[in-house]
């Protein structure tokens, strides 16, 4: 006979732990991330370009599990953005004040982290006036194209024929671009229906 691997509540219990668990290996990848960037050699940059792109996947798959299971939960929804945040920012604070040349412009840096708090803070507006600001396609698109930005600019140098600097330096652009689009769209729409109320 087959002995039991534990039981139906213990199992229940363990996969409900799992996007979260997830999510918080994604918060633990950033300090290594961070210190391989710190002086970068070329070996260190394949090895932040790997762990930053497992840390990436665990986005996917975290997602994916608490949907597909009925598995979001308060903390959860605390985290996970949280974690793709700071990910993001982090990676790209380290290129910008790293030592290699070309590197990240500091005032793109300083967009896409303003923009992240203006963000922030509307929803925390909208969610105490019971408005839901559900996440768009423009801000999905600007997400994937963050990622894709900053595996290349972590590379950095030339592989395969690729300049993957300039690459990661264009995705980054468009990808701001949309950041900055998408924050004005949402605070127009927040404004017009917190106006609509009080009229």
């Amino acid at each position: 006979m087959r002995a039991e691997t534990g039981t139906p509540t213990t199992r229940v219990a363990t996969l409900a732990n799992l996007p979260n668990a997830l999510t918080l290996l994604r918060i633990a990848a950033i300090p290594m991330i961070v210190w391989l960037l710190h002086r970068p050699t070329r070996a260190g940059s394949l090895a932040a370009f790997f762990i930053f792109f497992v840390a990436s996947i665990t986005d996917f798959f975290d997602g994916y599990l608490a949907r597909r299971y009925g598995l979001i939960t308060p903390l959860g929804k605390l985290l996970d953005p949280l974690a793709d945040k700071l990910l993001i920012v982090s990676a790209l604070l380290m290129i910008a004040v790293g030592s290699r040349v070309p590197t990240f412009p500091a005032w793109l840096l300083v967009i896409i982290i303003g923009r992240e708090l203006a963000v922030t803070g509307l929803r925390s507006i909208a969610a105490s006036e019971g408005i839901v600001l559900a996440a768009e396609g423009t801000g999905k698109l600007k997400m994937t194209l963050q990622i894709v930005g900053v595996h290349c600019l972590i590379l950095h140098d030339r592989y395969f024929g690729i300049n993957f600097y300039d690459v990661g330096m264009i995705t980054i652009f468009v990808a701001t671009v949309l950041a900055v689009w998408s924050a004005v769209d949402y605070h127009v729409t927040v404004f017009r229906q917190l106006v609509a109320r009080r009229d």
